[in-house]
């Protein structure tokens, strides 16, 4: 039963349990792309039938993972397979169980209003929100947001963050930026915004068919 009811692997060389960061960041990346074409689908065809499966699923994926064990989560497991060939990035357990609960948060209201009670508002689109940015910077970036509160209310460090950030150290040549990097960043967004003042009437306009192809097939 032990066996079953556990959070976290233990692995060799490693005093605490610890989880994949790999296949986290896989199950991530998955559950964003689902959920980002279910907001889509309200968008642009007020569709809600999708996100309501979505957040189902959503639901019920995270409170196995906290509350059963992470080796049983379906988008864990699926995300192993993706990755099942890369080399582990071993990260500590209890941060990411912290992390899932506000997880298990959020999906519970979105289950509640937009499920159980049929309902959209300001509510369901704030969490809707917010799981999607955490989805996005854990699939992303591999910055665990939620992992950042662990560490905010809990007095005790944490250990194994993923790439090590936990661990205070000098950076490595290759990790910092210089002054003409920044400087190229704010180039770029002004670039933008001169493309924006002298372009934006030009990139309005619809593009037209090349090749007359979809002229042929509508009259046809």
């Amino acid at each position: 039963m032990n066996q079953i009811i556990k959070f976290g692997e233990d692995v060799e060389g490693y005093n605490i349990p610890v989880l994949n960061e790999r296949e986290i960041r896989a199950s991530a990346g998955i559950l964003f792309l689902f959920m980002l074409i279910s907001l889509m689908m309200i968008l642009f065809k007020g569709d809600f039938l999708m996100i309501k499966y979505m957040i189902t699923i959503f639901l019920t994926d995270f409170i196995i993972r906290v509350f059963v064990n992470p080796k049983f989560s379906p988008s864990l497991i699926i995300g192993r397979l993706i990755v099942r060939n890369q080399v582990p990035e071993y990260v500590g357990a209890k941060q990411k169980r912290f992390a899932w609960m506000i997880g298990v948060v959020l999906g519970t209201i979105m289950f509640i209003f937009l499920v159980i009670v049929n309902a959209f508002s300001p509510i369901t689109g704030i969490t809707c929100l917010i799981c999607l940015i955490f989805l996005f910077f854990e699939s992303v970036f591999g910055i665990c947001l939620g992992c950042k509160f662990y560490t905010m209310i809990y007095k005790e460090k944490a250990q194994h963050c993923p790439g090590e950030v936990c661990d205070k150290k000098s950076k490595q040549d290759i990790q910092k930026t210089s002054m003409a990097q920044i400087l190229i960043v704010f180039g770029l967004i002004a670039y933008i915004f001169l493309a924006v003042y002298f372009f934006n009437d030009n990139f309005s306009k619809k593009p037209y068919d090349l090749f007359g192809i979809g002229n042929t097939t509508q009259t046809k």
